[in-house]
This record gives C-alpha cells, sequence and structure tokens, in this order.
C-alpha cells in the first residue's frame, strides 16, 4: 500500500475541488507541499556538493558544511512551512515529524561537520521526491473534452429553402435544420439522411468496425465522418444533445465518481508523529542527553516508508516505459495487481480495426494473383477502406498494378474502369447485376456478412471472375493474451462493443472469449462496468475509441490502445499501450503485483530498521551521525531491492517508436 503521499489529498476534476470523505463522514484536509522540480534539484546539487567536498578536498570542511546547509535550507523550506500550515489547520501529519527531524539534524549541525546538515537536507529531498512522483493532475478530463470538441465541427453547411448553403456555427444548428456533409466531412449533428447516399465511418460511436452505408431515412451522428458522396442531412439533435455530447457528459460523471486510493499507513501516521515525540520526551526525562534524543528523531524519521514506494514505482515504471506501457497514474500501477476483471472493446483493441483482405476466391481460370491484379487496379483511385484493403495487399505481396481508365465509382456500390483493355465492374452483387451480370455470383460465397465479413464481386468484360473477402482482422496476440490473463488470475474476461451480434460473436470465438455483449452505445458500456464492479469485481477496460472513453472513465482503471486509438481514450484512460501489443497486459497485472510485493517488503523493512534503530539511539549505542548514516544505509537497501523492478519484462521485444 502507497504511504509515500505524507499528505491526504483531494482529487481536483475539471478545475473543481470535491472534498472526499472517508466511512465516518470526517473530511481530510490537508496541505499539499509545494514542490518545484527545480528547487528539489538545486537543493539536492547543494548537498551532493558538500559530500564531494568532504571526500576530495578533507580541509575544506566550513565550505562543504555551509553547501549542505544550504542545500538544507532550500530542500526542507517547503516541508516547514507545509506543517506550519497543517498545524494551524489543526491537523497533524507525518510533514510534522519529517520536519522536527530537519530541524532537529540542523540544528545541531555546524560548520566544522557536514553531516547533520546532509542529514537534514536528504531527509527533506526524499520527501520531495516522493510527493513529486505521486503527484496527478486533473488535466485528463479536460483534455478529454478538447478533443471531443475537435471531433465535431465548429462549422457546418446549412440549407436555405432555395438550396443555397449558408455556413453557420454548429452551435447555431436546430432540430429540423437541412445540412449538407461532403465527402470528407465529420458530420456536425445527430440527423437523418434526407438525401445522397455514401459509406460513413461512425466507428468513433457505436464501434462498428465496417463503414456503415447510409441511405435516405437512416441514423447518422455527429463526430462520425462521411467517406464518400454528398449527404444532405435533417437534424435530429444538436449540441449537447448529441450521441457525442453525451459521451462527453458520461466522461465528466466517471471521472467524478473515482475515489481516492485509500492510504492505511498515512491514517496510522497521525499517530507515528506524536508517538515518536513521546518517545524523544522519555529519552530526555530518562537520560537528558540531546544526543540521544536528535539520534531517535533522525533514526525516526520514516524515510524507508517515504523510499518504499516511490523507489519501487520509478523501477516498474522504467520496466513498463521500455515495452511501451505508458502509466499516467502511478496509483493505477499499483491497482493493476488486484483486477479480476477485464471488460475490452473490440474494434481496434482486440481487431487492428482496418479492413484487410481474408479470402481471394476466383473463379474458373481466374488466377489468385490475377483476381487481386485486377481488382487493386481498378479500385486504385476510390478512398474506400476496402479499396485500400485491396492496395496494400498488392503492394504487400508485390502485384504490380494497371493504370486504370475511365475510371467511375457509386457511393455504397461499387466501382467501374477500364483495367489492361477489359471493362471490370467490382462491388455488391446488386451492383454486377445493375451492370448486365446475370450469373449467380452468390453461390460459391461460404463466407457470411452478419459475420463482420465484406464481399467484394468482380467481373472482366461482363463475366464474373470471383469475388474477395474483407474483415476487420483479430490481433495476433489477442487469444494468447486473454489465455494468459485468466491464467494469472483474472476470474472474468468480457467483450462489450457496438457492433453487431453476429460480428461480436464471430470475434468472441475466435479468440476465446466466453463472455460477449454486443450493439451498444457508450452509455450501455458504462452501465456494464458498473454493474460488474457492482457484483465487486475490480474492473480495467481496454479500449481505444470515443465510444470507449467514458466506459475507460468508469473502470477501476482504464487501459487505452496508444498508437490506433482517440486522443480522448488515451486522454480519459490512466495507462496506454503506446504499440498496441495485447502481451503488455498480462506483463502488467504481473509487474504490478511484483511491484506491490516490494513494496510489502521494503515496508517490513523500515518498520524493522525504525524500531531497531530507535532502541539503539535510546540506549545511547548509536550518536546521531551514525543514526543518519544507518538512515542512509536503510535507505540504499530500500533503493536497491526495489531496483529489481527494472530487469522485469526483458524477455518481451522492447518497444521502439516508429521512424
Amino acid at each position: 500500500m502507497q504511504v509515500t503521499s505524507l499528505i491526504s489529498r483531494d482529487e481536483a476534476v475539471c478545475d473543481h475541488c470535491h472534498d472526499h470523505h472517508d466511512h465516518h463522514g470526517h473530511a481530510h484536509h490537508h496541505e499539499h507541499i509545494p514542490v518545484k522540480l527545480s528547487q528539489t534539484l538545486i537543493g539536492m546539487i547543494f548537498i551532493i556538493n558538500s559530500y564531494l567536498l568532504d571526500l576530495l578536498f578533507p580541509g575544506s570542511r566550513v565550505v562543504a558544511s555551509f553547501s549542505a546547509m544550504i542545500g538544507a535550507v532550500i530542500l526542507g523550506a517547503p516541508i516547514i512551512m507545509t506543517s506550519f500550515r497543517d498545524l494551524s489547520r489543526g491537523s497533524l501529519s507525518i510533514n510534522e515529524l519529517v520536519s522536527i527531524a530537519v530541524l532537529a539534524s540542523f540544528a545541531s549541525g555546524d560548520l566544522q561537520s557536514a553531516g547533520n546538515y546532509q542529514t537534514a537536507g536528504i531527509v527533506a529531498f526524499f520527501m520531495l521526491l516522493g510527493e513529486i512522483i505521486e503527484t496527478r493532475t486533473a488535466a485528463g478530463a479536460r483534455a478529454s473534452i478538447e478533443s471531443l470538441i475537435q471531433l465535431t465541427p465548429t462549422k457546418a453547411r446549412r440549407l436555405l429553402p432555395g438550396g443555397q448553403e449558408e455556413e453557420v456555427p454548429v452551435q447555431d444548428l436546430k432540430v429540423d435544420d437541412l445540412i449538407r456533409v461532403r465527402p470528407g466531412d465529420n458530420v456536425a449533428a445527430d440527423g437523418v439522411v434526407v438525401s445522397g447516399q455514401g459509406s460513413i465511418n461512425q466507428a468513433t460511436i457505436t464501434g462498428e468496425s465496417l463503414p456503415a452505408d447510409k441511405t435516405p431515412g437512416d441514423q447518422v451522428f455527429a463526430g462520425t465522418q462521411n467517406l464518400t458522396s454528398v449527404l444532405d442531412i435533417r437534424v435530429t439533435s444538436a449540441g449537447e444533445d448529441t450521441a457525442l455530447g453525451r459521451v462527453h457528459h458520461l466522461i465528466l460523471a466517471a471521472e467524478q465518481t473515482k475515489f481516492p486510493l485509500a492510504r492505511i499507513v498515512d491514517q496510522y501516521m497521525v499517530y507515528y508523529t506524536p508517538l515518536v515525540l513521546v518517545i524523544g520526551a522519555l529519552v530526555w526525562a530518562f537520560t537528558h542527553s540531546l544526543d540521544r534524543v536528535i539520534a531517535v528523531l533522525v533514526i525516526s524519521c520514516p524515510c524507508a516508508f517515504i523510499l518504499a514506494s516511490p523507489t519501487a514505482m520509478v523501477a516498474a515504471l522504467s520496466a513498463a516505459a521500455r515495452l511501451g506501457i505508458l502509466v499516467k497514474n502511478v496509483a493505477d500501477l499499483e491497482l493493476a495487481a488486484r483486477i479480476n476483471s477485464f471488460i475490452f472493446d473490440k474494434t481496434g483493441t482486440l481487431t487492428t480495426g482496418k479492413l484487410a483482405v481474408s479470402r481471394l476466391a476466383p473463379v474458373g481460370e481466374t488466377k489468385p494473383a490475377e483476381l487481386l491484379r485486377y481488382a487493386a487496379s481498378a479500385e486504385k483511385y476510390s478512398n474506400h477502406p476496402t479499396a485500400k484493403a485491396l492496395l496494400q495487399l498488392a503492394e504487400e505481396v508485390g502485384v504490380p498494378l494497371i493504370e486504370p481508365q475511365d475510371f467511375s465509382e457509386t457511393a455504397g456500390r461499387g466501382v467501374k474502369a477500364s483495367v489492361d483493355g477489359g471493362r471490370m465492374v467490382i462491388g455488391r452483387a446488386q451492383w454486377l447485376k445493375d451492370n448486365g451480370i446475370q450469373e449467380d455470383v452468390l453461390k460459391s460465397v461460404d463466407l457470411s456478412e452478419a459475420e463482420g465479413f465484406s464481399i467484394l464481386f468482380v467481373a472482366r468484360d461482363g463475366r464474373f471472375v470471383g469475388w474477395i473477402g474483407l474483415r476487420d482482422e483479430i490481433r495476433a496476440e489477442a487469444r494468447d493474451s486473454l489465455a494468459h490473463l485468466l491464467d494469472a488470475g483474472v476470474r472474468r474476461v468480457a467483450m462489450v462493443t457496438g457492433d453487431r451480434q453476429p460480428v461480436a460473436a464471430r470475434v468472441a470465438r475466435e479468440i476465446g472469449c466466453e463472455e460477449v455483449l454486443a450493439e451498444c452505445l457508450p452509455q450501455n458500456k458504462v452501465d456494464y462496468v458498473r454493474q460488474t464492479k457492482g457484483k465487486g469485481y475490480r474492473v480495467a477496460v481496454v479500449g481505444d475509441g470515443v465510444n470507449d472513453a467514458p466506459a475507460l472513465a468508469a473502470g477501476d482503471i482504464g487501459i487505452a490502445m496508444g498508437a490506433a486509438g482517440s486522443e480522448v481514450a488515451i486522454h480519459s484512460a490512466t495507462i496506454a499501450l503506446m504499440n498496441n501489443d495485447l502481451r503488455r497486459l498480462p506483463f502488467l497485472v504481473k509487474l504490478s503485483r511484483m511491484t506491490r510485493n516490494v513494496i510489502n517488503q521494503n515496508f517490513l523493512f523500515g518498520i524493522c530498521f525504525v524500531i531497531g534503530g530507535q532502541t539503539l539511539a535510546a540506549f545511547g549505542y548509536i550518536n546521531p551521525i551514525v543514526a543518519a548514516v544507518m538512515h542512509n544505509a536503510g535507505s540504499l537497501i530500500v533503493v536497491f531491492n526495489s531496483a529489481r523492478l527494472v530487469r522485469q519484462g526483458e524477455d518481451l521485444e522492447p518497444f521502439k517508436k516508429a521512424g
């Protein structure tokens, strides 16, 4: 359990501070230590300088002591000022003990020996280091809102009664307004298609892996992208009432339901400081030895406690960063050890989120390479995802393309072009039929479009020559990663997606996921996460799209697929997989558990160290200088124990940034 945040803190969300109450109903008000990294580094430079002067120039003790004194003042000042503010509020925490230890060490120092000044500075430095490492900000929620705003265009093309277009701010749109959305534009408001037909990429809202073909009467969502032809849309809801607007509010609501991690040791530290002061008073009462009292205070300074969590966390974060795991909140790295339920999005998370060719099925004497060459050449100038998948495969396998002539595309249906002297017709079965191909093109197809396959039928010079199956590919490591999570003790793994039920069922079958929920809008995902948490599970949510962002925020921890994910998902989550490798998830659980074990070991050592040191100091076996040396040695033991975590994950390939 973390104790490095030595003062309880209220979390801020979107710049609104909320007082969090304990189960007895008492509010906790403790002061932040005003930590500045530059100040901390400057102070430590003076301390290090004093050590170097002592080592290299033994005759310059006064200069070394003066350097250590300056460093101790720089490092100790914010802690001591915070202690005074704590006391003025009527609260008592470990800040006061650290302040007393710093002041006692400082007061017993002199310019002939830098030791006590160094002790004061080092104690203060590690206190500030712990605070720096664990400080978290509320910038995530604000960045989520900014990213959401960017998804919706600021302007819209509103149609006037005469058919003319006028550009208006999106906030001026009203229900029943008619807007025009051109190819490549994002839809400005929720609405219904009035005229035109085309393909809409609505993965940001519904999570569907394939673009949805829209015809008059179909619904479209704000923030989705029009891929092909011009659409005229009648607005049904605008602004905050849109699906995207509701996602925005869900993110904020989910963020505000998060509670700070219980810091058990912090609760007992309120008794620790008075106890140490009582011990110091008893030592003075029985011995009248100021040296023994100072030694007790110095050895009682819980450096091992202060270092126990941050050193382990830094080592664990280093191991995670080496493998492309970005942990934004160290508390969640600790929490991952107790996660027993993983909820996955499908598109872009368990699948790649991009169409890829899964089957080349030539008919008659046509060869597979021929079928690919004709189809990819004819689709060369199309922007449809199916065309891009064909071109990518042709490039990967080295099939040379032919320049198409007389290219034409009908949105949502198919393309026509002349390739190598032959007239190509590619698209849906009805498209081929409309262009004079009378053969039964469906009889040879053994894939189901209902299960997420997209079928392209190819005809050349009026003759059916084959079909091509495409689908959103499942990540190669998905099945093994889920199995390893179950082996690691995770009790429940579920896939929750906005895609259709047959598609979700097929993917779940292929990756070995027994629990699946399909056709979910963002609010349905949040409800599912809350229901799972209500059953006593600690839930990790893994996703990448805007539709995942509220669920990511609602889970105990949120893990975003970074490279393919949206900014909203990354900001709503606390952990991002920068290279989209699902094998990092079992590693994350393992690393978290090892980190927790190391922290527990450090705390156990710290308890034994403090009790043993207090006993030796009280009976006069150690003086303040020896006490300072001992607590520094104890600190090094904790550091070296934590450093074992750095080498974790060496069996996995390191993450390397592209290009």
